[in-house]
């Protein structure tokens, strides 16, 4: 997969241009990505991605939760193009994810996502996902402030 940095940084860079829905302000360099995506793998955590045509069009990752007291959590990130958004494609990557997570014996998907971002938030709740909570205008996208929503996804209730 670390071959797979050069497409993965194009697509972030969409994202990031577009200016909405990615916490990040930059794509990493393609060295940074492909050391990223070893530790990812070296760690046993989760690091797919996402291609429509042969072309890289997002990603999905869980990062588990690093100390022994949270060994059973993981945290999810995910984003796609615009382009692709809205055509079922969520929706596989949540199923792969969560039997991920089931394979991987996690108890806890824990995951944030912008309040202006209701279509991700419908489908994380579709799935089952629950409001932990709300940090109000943490987040400022262009001039308009937006509040990041905590959200969690338990796998043994």
């Amino acid at each position: 997969m670390e071959k797979d940095a050069p497409q993965i940084i194009v697509a972030a860079k969409k994202i990031i241009d577009s200016g909405t829905y990615i916490q990040k302000e930059k794509p990493r360099s393609i060295e940074e990505e492909q050391h990223f995506i070893k530790e990812m793998h070296r760690a046993n955590n989760m690091y797919i991605v996402v291609e429509k045509e042969k072309e890289i069009v997002g990603i999905a990752r869980i990062i588990r939760g690093e100390l022994e007291m949270k060994s059973h959590t993981g945290l999810f990130r995910t984003w796609l193009i615009d382009r692709v958004q809205g055509k079922g494609i969520g929706s596989e990557i949540m199923t792969y994810t969560l039997n991920w997570c089931r394979v991987n014996g996690l108890h806890k998907l824990c995951l944030t996502v912008f309040s202006s971002n209701g279509l991700a938030q419908k489908l994380y709740e579709r799935y089952g996902f629950v409001t932990e909570g709300i940090q109000k205008e943490q987040v400022k996208i262009g001039n308009k402030y937006d509040d990041e929503i905590f959200m969690a996804y338990f796998l043994n209730s």
